[in-house]
């Protein structure tokens, strides 16, 4: 199974890059990740949050293949403990699925249409994280769940 995280707009933050490439570096032992950047739109000034949402979620649309799961990470969304999150996954794997796409969306959340083309909503927390550190967080939970699959010592109960 191939999981993609699929971003709105480059991690500009360097303490944060540097956070994702080391968790990222250590998924690669376990199974195929990337993180997929769409580019942020541009002149949001003139746009409403709407109108923004829509950009954006157009561009999301055009990422996810026939076949792909898609996720949402939406405030709104299922939360899981470490352990629970670690399963989810593990029934992804066991369960065929081929590419497991999760989505963070830009700053006012998801269009309607994306909405209806996901087949979940998954949140990290009832507290709200910015976009850029959201993306370091999900990484390393990713990363702790396959270390629990595996039965591996990082992640301490």
């Amino acid at each position: 199974m191939k999981i993609v995280l699929l971003v709105i707009g480059k991690t500009d933050k360097d303490f944060v890059r540097n956070g994702i490439d080391e968790y990222q570096k250590r998924l690669v032992h376990y199974l195929p990740f990337e993180i997929n950047i769409i580019p942020d739109i541009k002149n949001t000034k003139n746009l409403s949050e709407n109108q923004q949402k829509q950009k954006e979620g157009d561009l999301i649309l055009e990422k996810i293949k026939s076949g792909d799961t898609l996720i949402l990470l939406d405030e709104g969304g299922k939360e899981f403990s470490s352990v629970g999150f670690s399963q989810f996954i593990e029934q992804k794997m066991i369960g065929g699925t081929k590419n497991l796409v999760f989505v963070i969306g830009g700053p006012y959340g998801f269009s309607d249409e994306v909405y209806l083309k996901a087949q979940g909503k998954l949140s990290l927390s009832k507290m709200t994280f910015s976009h850029q550190m959201i993306r370091m967080i999900f990484t390393e939970q990713l990363y702790r769940a396959m270390t629990i699959i595996k039965g591996e010592p990082y992640h301490h109960v």
